[in-house]
C-alpha cells in the first residue's frame, strides 16, 4: 500500500473510531466567547478579556476602524473599539480573529501548506462577506447577518487541519499536492462538521463546515453555505463542472443579481475593504 493510500485509510479509521485529534479553540477565543455568554458581562470587562492578547487587541481595533463597518471617525483604545463593536458581535468577531493562530507549524513543508490553505481562507471569507453585506441590504428582512458569517467564512475548511497534523508525520506526502487535495476533498468537510460540534457552535456553523463544498446540498432557503460556497467557486477554491451554471443558479435563488456582478466594482471594493480588515 503507498504511503497515500495508507494515510488515507488511517484518517478515515479515525474518523469512524472518533480518535482523531481535533484542533481546540484558541484560549483567547474561549475566554472571549464565555465572556461573552455572561449576562452580567459589560464592555469594560470585554475590553479587559480582549486585553489579555496584545495581537487580538490590534487586530480588533483595526476592524473597529476598517470601512468594513463602515466607520470613518477613527478610534485607538481597546475601550472605544469594543464599544463601537459591540457585544453582540465581539463574540463571533474576536473568535475570528484568533482563527489564524490555528494556521500554524513548526514544519516547513506543513507551515507553507497552512499559509497558502490560511490566504485562500481570506479570499473566500471576504468575497462571502461582502456578497452577504450587498445581499443584507437588499433583503432587509433576511435572518442572516454579517457577525455570523464573519466567522462562519474564517472556519469553513478547518477540517483540513487535522488532516494536515496526520500527513506531518509523512513529510513525502506533501510532496504529492494531488494525494492531499484528494484527502481534504473526501474528508474535510465530515472532520469540519466535527470540529464545529466539539466547539459548541451552532448548526449554522456545522452547516458551513460539512456542505460548503458539496455542490449537490442546495437548501431552498438562504443561508451562509451559498455565500461561502459563492466564494470559493469565484476564487478558484471550489472547482465545479459547470461554473456558470453553478452561479446562474444562485441568482434564480435570489443570493446575487447576476453573474456579472461578481466583476463588478461595487461588489470589489466592499469585497477588497473586507480583505484589507481581515488581513
Amino acid at each position: 500500500m503507498s504511503t497515500e493510500n495508507a494515510l488515507l485509510t488511517i484518517l478515515i479509521e479515525k474518523i469512524n473510531n472518533d480518535t482523531l485529534v481535533l484542533p481546540t479553540l484558541p484560549e483567547i477565543a474561549v475566554k472571549v466567547r464565555e465572556s461573552a455568554d455572561d449576562p452580567d458581562v459589560n464592555l469594560m470587562e470585554m475590553a479587559d478579556v480582549i486585553g489579555q492578547d496584545p495581537a487580538l487587541a490590534a487586530r480588533m481595533i483595526k476592524i473597529s476602524n476598517s470601512a468594513f463597518l463602515g466607520r470613518t471617525v477613527k478610534v485607538s483604545t481597546l475601550n472605544q473599539a469594543v464599544t463601537r463593536i459591540g457585544l453582540r458581535q465581539i463574540k463571533n468577531i474576536a473568535t475570528a480573529m484568533a482563527m489564524e493562530q490555528l494556521f500554524v507549524s513548526q514544519n516547513d513543508l506543513v507551515k507553507n501548506y497552512l499559509d497558502k490553505s490560511w490566504q485562500k481562507t481570506l479570499e473566500v471569507a471576504s468575497s462571502a462577506i461582502a456578497l452577504l453585506q450587498i445581499y443584507v441590504k437588499n433583503n432587509k428582512h433576511t435572518s442572516l447577518n454579517l457577525d455570523t458569517i464573519t466567522l462562519a467564512a474564517l472556519v469553513y475548511n478547518i477540517g483540513v487541519l487535522p488532516i494536515l497534523t496526520e500527513a506531518e508525520r509523512h513529510p513525502e506526502v506533501f510532496a504529492n499536492p494531488a494525494f492531499l487535495a484528494l484527502a481534504i476533498k473526501k474528508l474535510a468537510g465530515k472532520i469540519g462538521g466535527s470540529i464545529m460540534r466539539a466547539w459548541g457552535f451552532t448548526d449554522d456553523f456545522v452547516e458551513v463546515a460539512e456542505s460548503w463544498s458539496n455542490p449537490n446540498y442546495r437548501p431552498s432557503n438562504a443561508c451562509y453555505v451559498d455565500f461561502i460556497r459563492i466564494g470559493a467557486i469565484k476564487e478558484g477554491v471550489l472547482k465545479v463542472s459547470n461554473k456558470d451554471e453553478m452561479l446562474g443558479s444562485y441568482v434564480e435563488k435570489g443570493i446575487i443579481p447576476s453573474i456579472e456582478m461578481l466583476q463588478e466594482d461595487d461588489y470589489l471594493n466592499i469585497r477588497n475593504d473586507v480583505k484589507s480588515a481581515f488581513s
